[in-house]
Parts: C-alpha cells; sequence; structure tokens
C-alpha cells in the first residue's frame, strides 16, 4: 500500500490516486468531485495541484496533487465510519510528514534560525512538562511526606504517650494511608507525581481519621484519664 500522504516540492501531499484508493471510489468520479469544486473555491490551484502519472500500462493520465487543506475540504462529503477512520489517518499521516519536513528545512536566514531554534525550543518545552507531570517524588520529598504523616497522625491519637496512641495507633496509621492512596490513586505513596508533592502536605494537614475512628480515639483517652 502506497503512503498516504507525500512530499511534494517540501509540502505535504496526498493524490487523487491515493484518495480513490483509500476510500474505495473510482479515481474517475474522485477527479469529477475534485473539478467540481474549481468553481467556488478562490484558491483552487494552491490547494488541487494538476499532474499527470503514468498508469500499469505506461499511458500517461491525470491526477491531483492534494495538500491537507484541499483534503480537507474534498473529504467533507465522505461519509461513514469507514470514511471517519481514514479521515484520522490522513490528519496523522500529514502532521508526520509535516514535521519531517520542518526538521529536514535547513535554515537559510538569520531570521529562519532563530523561528527554526523557537520551533524546537516549544517541543523540549513540551516534553518537559510532560516529564515535570510524570515524574515521582524525590527521596528526600518521600521522607517529608512520611514524617509529615507520622506527625499527623499522632496528634490526631493524642500524642504518643495517649492510651489511643498504645492501643489503636495501627490502626489509625493504616486508615491514613488508605485515604492517602486513594485520594491521589497511587498504588504506594512514593508514586505520587512530583508536581502533587505540595497538595500532599496539604492533604495531610487537613487529614482527620473517619467517625469510628475518632470515637474510637475519645473512648481511649477518655477511659485512660478515668484510671489515672
Amino acid at each position: 500500500m502506497q503512503e498516504l500522504v507525500i512530499m511534494k516540492n517540501k509540502e505535504a501531499v496526498t493524490t487523487s490516486l491515493q484518495v480513490a484508493d483509500s476510500f474505495e471510489k473510482k479515481h474517475q468520479h474522485v477527479l469529477r468531485d475534485i473539478d467540481a469544486l474549481q468553481e467556488d473555491v478562490s484558491n483552487f490551484g494552491q490547494m488541487f495541484i494538476e499532474g499527470n502519472e503514468d498508469d500499469l500500462y505506461g499511458r500517461p493520465r491525470r491526477i491531483y496533487f492534494i495538500s491537507r487543506d484541499g483534503f480537507f475540504l474534498l473529504a467533507m462529503g465522505f461519509t461513514g465510519k469507514k470514511a471517519i477512520g481514514f479521515k484520522q489517518k490522513y490528519i496523522e499521516a500529514f502532521n508526520d510528514m509535516e514535521d519531517t519536513i520542518r526538521k529536514s528545512i535547513v535554515p537559510q536566514t538569520i531570521e529562519d534560525m532563530m523561528i527554526y531554534q523557537l520551533e524546537d525550543m516549544k517541543e523540549v518545552k513540551k516534553d518537559v512538562t510532560v516529564l515535570k507531570d510524570t515524574m515521582r517524588i524525590t527521596g528526600q520529598q518521600e521522607f517529608e511526606i512520611k514524617q509529615q504523616s507520622n506527625k499527623k497522625v499522632v496528634e490526631c491519637l493524642g500524642g504518643k504517650d495517649s492510651p489511643a496512641y498504645k492501643r489503636h495507633a495501627k490502626k489509625v496509621f493504616s486508615n491514613f494511608w488508605k485515604d492517602f492512596k486513594q485520594y491521589f490513586h497511587l498504588p504506594r505513596y512514593g508514586e505520587l507525581p512530583r508536581i502533587k508533592f505540595d497538595d500532599a502536605l496539604a492533604y495531610i494537614d487537613e487529614w482527620l481519621p473517619d467517625t469510628d475512628l475518632r470515637l474510637l480515639i475519645k473512648e481511649a483517652n477518655r477511659q485512660g484519664e478515668l484510671f489515672e
């Protein structure tokens, strides 16, 4: 199967032959549809460039080289699930070819070089943003989350010397980490994205045990006071 999109004169184009093959149409019908656009499209010649290509028998036949805009204009009339799928493939093919062309062009002037570098910087910035959003917390940040969460749980229990701490610390710590991982959708807290570190500290600061645990803590500490 031929490529959906090719490079011609440093521009990404497809051909009327390829469109006919992809959308299972007769080539003469595709040519007819393109010719019909000529009367109503003012910049027709920029989107559809007429040419010739030999058929299997070496006979020249009329074809059109079609730009991205020309393809979208032509394909608007193609309907159905299969057509939608091919339109998506063409969009991807045009994007890939245009990216290849952009990277292959050698800047000729200082202005061209600056534009080229700025485009590359945009791509790098995009990659860095994705990386920052997915990188997990550092070891130091993991340690800080552990320290702050321990401090919070002990505080909720009433301190390390409290009866509730001695009886229920394990249960309350388990409750905290279950809530934390569920809130941030994590298998373990060390997988927290670095971008969420400040949110994690804020969550720890606001966290409280569930109602049943709070009543359990309160009752344990109350009984401890009675026996002092």
